[in-house]
């Protein structure tokens, strides 16, 4: 009887190690893109689909790219197969934090761009952080869905920059990393003798002046153009102001010698400028 007890618990632990033995595999076995997929899915959808998901993405290594995961590229995959689902039940807050290595200035002016351009108008700083390597940046926002990766890789893009890595920390809260080395503004850059128009808007406008050396701004009939017109470097570092408190049909400008923007505006408000502002650039740098 005892021999008899000893042989049961014998086997009876030789199995549970070979059961742990094969959960540390399955563990170690896991990789970055498997690991990736399923924080973009719940753990129901990711169970469901898991042979679907092993044809699609086949071969992994076309997911890598420099031994580096291709984040964006997970998320297009998902979503071409139905398999991302970033629509909520109800209009809810949900949360964006981004984190970049670039100016807090240029970042937080290149994502206000961004949002606008994708139709995101009204948003609430929750967060904000700096230290030596890394700037980071909260917002919440309502909506009936949560933001599109793709689309902000898209729009990211027309200003230079790039998402790195995303994580879905849950439904309602998304951690995008971006790349802005090669960051600037998506707006016109003046030219010399290229005369632009400047139609009405309720947003100051921001012009690229890195190329000339002088402008001359003429002001409709019909507006009462107070003029305010500031200047940035390339990081976005305030170089000087201008603040005019009469109306001006005619404003001539020297452009400062560092100066890469323009933040054309009213002193008051922007609803004085009814018709268009034209600009006359000259010289070349």
């Amino acid at each position: 009887m005892v021999k008899a007890f000893f042989a049961f618990l014998f086997v009876t632990t030789l199995f549970l190690h070979a059961s742990e033995s094969e959960t540390s595999q399955e563990i170690v076995n896991v990789d970055p893109l498997t690991e990736k997929i399923k924080s973009f899915l719940d753990e129901k959808s990711f169970y469901e689909n898991r042979e679907f998901i092993n044809i699609i993405f086949d071969p992994k290594s076309d997911y890598y790219k420099n031994e580096r995961l291709n984040t964006i590229k997970v998320v297009e995959t998902l979503k071409e197969n139905g398999l991302l689902n970033l629509f909520f039940d109800s209009p809810r807050e949900f949360r964006l934090n981004f984190t970049t290595s670039g100016s807090p200035l240029f970042f937080v002016k290149i994502m206000s761009d961004t949002f606008r351009n994708i139709g995101y108008y009204r948003y609430v700083t929750v967060a904000s952080h700096m230290d030596a390597s890394e700037f980071g940046w909260s917002i919440n926002l309502q909506s009936e869905y949560a933001t599109d990766p793709l689309i902000l890789q898209q729009e990211l893009q027309k200003s230079g920059c790039s998402i790195v890595d995303i994580q879905r920390v849950s439904a309602e809260e998304w951690t995008y990393t971006i790349d802005m080395t090669g960051g600037y503004l998506n707006v016109p850059l003046l030219q010399n003798g290229k005369i632009i128009e400047l139609k009405r808007s309720l947003y100051a406008h921001w012009l690229d002046v890195s190329q000339v050396q002088e402008l001359e701004i003429k002001s409709s009939l019909r507006n009462q153009w107070y003029p305010y017109i500031a200047y940035y470097d390339a990081s976005l570092h305030l170089l000087k102001i201008i603040k005019e408190n009469q109306i001006h049909r005619v404003i001539s400008l020297e452009i400062p010698k560092n100066a890469k923007y323009v933040k054309i505006a009213d002193l008051y408000t922007l609803k004085n400028v009814k018709d268009e502002l034209r600009i006359f650039p000259k010289g070349s740098k």
